[in-house]
């Protein structure tokens, strides 16, 4: 049998092949570029109980990607029963993750976060709990990657242009009030560094794009603790473990088509973690949300932002029941499962844990 070390690597190269033209940057102007955490040679134990972990409600509602859409983030928390229609939250009992990639591409990026600070706090005055995850475009801001920013979207930040010091002050005009509110320690990149990156909400694990074998070996506390360093500007540059392609936040590795590697690779790290599935953001699913792997794997990124189009509202659903989708102006629905491609054994990506 090959060790576990071989194992991971393997597994870490087939999700670099399966990447889509959202491309990872390459530099981001505050951090020099970085390479892959390396595995373990033996794999760690299942981890213990750290901030991670999460408690949770017998009723969870995930929520995918927002990308600057304050509509959608309304639509979404109505739709859950989380909000009424004057942004008062109303849910009792109730959890709600939001999976990541709350800012870009669309024009509502200070509106989304700003009323997502306040409906935290409101949260937690209801018993209930609402949780919003770091995503790659979060991370894209802090370091100044703009790529996918819009032009009103600048704009909303522009009164933050005279607090433009360092690296924000080379930057063109309408691109510094940005710059000086998302770079580290600045006061939108503060917000960000108040939430996590992975989480374990009761018995469900949460990532803005997915957690592998290696993630879990490395430690999940330490990835969110390097990122909440960096956003706070308490590290002077971003993780590899959260800058190399095959990271929490960027891998596609559970977002294309699943065979049964993706579901033994699944497998392994629910068993590390102690899960029962895990929910994950990040790529556009055409079909709607939608379940995998025996519903071990969730994908909810249904394109929620005007940016994407007309697409209609839904989120997921967990109780002790199971899962159900949510879509706005239909009923609960089971989530279907695509087609499961087959896949060649191979001994290295088969061996047990």
């Amino acid at each position: 049998m090959r060790s576990s070390a071989v194992t991971l690597t393997l597994v870490l190269v087939a999700v670099a092949c399966d990447r889509v033209p959202e491309a990872r940057p390459d530099t981001s102007p505050p951090t020099p570029p970085a390479k892959a955490p390396a595995a373990p040679a033996v794999a760690s134990a299942a981890p213990a109980t750290g901030s991670y972990r999460l408690p949770a409600t017998d009723r969870v509602i995930a929520i995918g990607d927002l990308h600057g859409d304050l509509g959608a983030l309304r639509a979404t928390l109505r739709l859950a029963g989380a909000i009424d229609t004057d942004d008062r939250w109303i849910g009792k009992q109730l959890t709600v993750v939001q999976t990541g990639d709350q800012v870009d591409r669309g024009d509502q990026d200070r509106e989304v976060l700003d009323v997502i600070e306040k409906l935290e706090n409101d949260a937690k005055a209801a018993d209930s709990h609402f949780y919003v995850l770091n995503g790659n475009h979060e991370l894209m801001n802090a370091g100044f990657d703009f790529r996918y920013v819009t032009r009103k979207s600048f704009a909303r930040f522009g009164d933050y242009s005279r607090q433009a010091t360092g690296a924000a002050e080379h930057l063109p005009d309408d691109q510094r009030g940005r710059a000086a509110a998302f770079s580290p320690g600045g006061p939108y990149a503060l917000k960000l560094s108040k939430h996590l990156t992975l989480a374990l909400v009761g018995d469900s694990l949460f990532a803005h794009a997915g957690v592998l074998p290696a993630h879990v070996d490395y430690g999940l506390d330490r990835i969110n603790r390097e990122s909440q360093d960096f956003l706070s500007g308490r590290s002077r540059s971003s993780s590899p473990a959260l800058s190399a392609e095959d990271s929490p936040i960027w891998t596609r590795f559970y977002g294309g088509s699943v065979d049964e590697t993706t579901c033994q690779v699944l497998g392994r790290v629910l068993q590390q973690v102690g899960a029962k599935r895990l929910v994950v953001g990040h790529t556009v699913q055409a079909a709607g949300i939608n379940g995998a792997c025996d519903n071990r794997l969730f994908r909810i990124d249904v394109g929620l932002s005007a940016f994407f189009g007309e697409n209609p509202r839904q989120v997921l659903e967990i109780t002790p029941a199971g899962a159900k989708v949510l879509k706005a102006g239909a009923g609960a629905t089971t989530p279907a499962e695509p087609p499961r491609k087959s896949q060649p054994r191979d001994s290295a990506l088969h061996s047990p844990p």
